[in-house]
């Protein structure tokens, strides 16, 4: 029920989020989901925008624009190592972008690389330390990843504590409140507070 609330959200905020005309940085509207377990339908590559990008990108090497678009392009048709690559070369250029490092983040997570993701959550944790959607993603990533259901309990009440009314706050709500259930129905400890 936990994931079926958050791979919800995470779907809806994809499709709803604050996207510029081309893309946005799928993580600054999205949370990952269960590796896995989603069935999601990954966006069809578009090639021809694809190469229009990378000529912008190839003759714009200081932009970093263009390489985050065919990141996003990239994540959305669920090639997460090309976005990884894309992201990566944003990020060089705008290291201060929060929401690039989030992206990349959340694209490690889905080529199974929880480690690597929660390391560049820290990343943009240090831009921004009360950046909600990473939190967010530090909760789901602990809690499918990594099966640490007491940090991704932690993670999730900072959002709550944050962003009540935001998407992120209610998401994370319902995660919290779908974990808490989860534990009570098995009559397992629920996570400390």
């Amino acid at each position: 029920m936990l994931f079926g609330l958050i791979a919800g959200w995470v779907i809806g905020s994809q499709q709803a989020g604050a996207r510029p005309p081309v893309a946005a940085p799928p993580a600054a509207q999205q949370a990952p989901a269960a590796g896995g377990g989603a069935t999601t339908r990954a966006a069809v590559l578009d090639e021809t925008q694809v190469q229009a990008l990378k000529t912008v990108a190839d003759k714009e090497p200081a932009n970093a624009a263009p390489r985050i678009q065919l990141g996003n392009l990239y994540f959305d048709a669920e090639r997460y190592d090309d976005a990884i690559k894309w992201y990566g070369e944003a990020l060089k250029l705008s290291p201060k972008d929060v929401s690039v490092s989030t992206d990349l983040g959340v694209s490690y997570y889905y080529s199974n690389q929880p480690d690597k993701a929660l390391a560049q959550f820290d990343d943009s944790l240090k831009l921004d330390p009360k950046h909600a959607k990473t939190l967010l993603n530090v909760g789901i990533v602990k809690a499918f990843g990594k099966q640490d259901l007491d940090g991704a309990g932690a993670a999730w009440k900072q959002v709550i504590a944050l962003a009540p009314d935001s998407p992120e706050g209610q998401a994370a709500k319902r995660a919290l409140d779908s974990l808490t259930s989860a534990h009570a129905a098995v009559g397992a400890p629920t996570p400390k507070p």
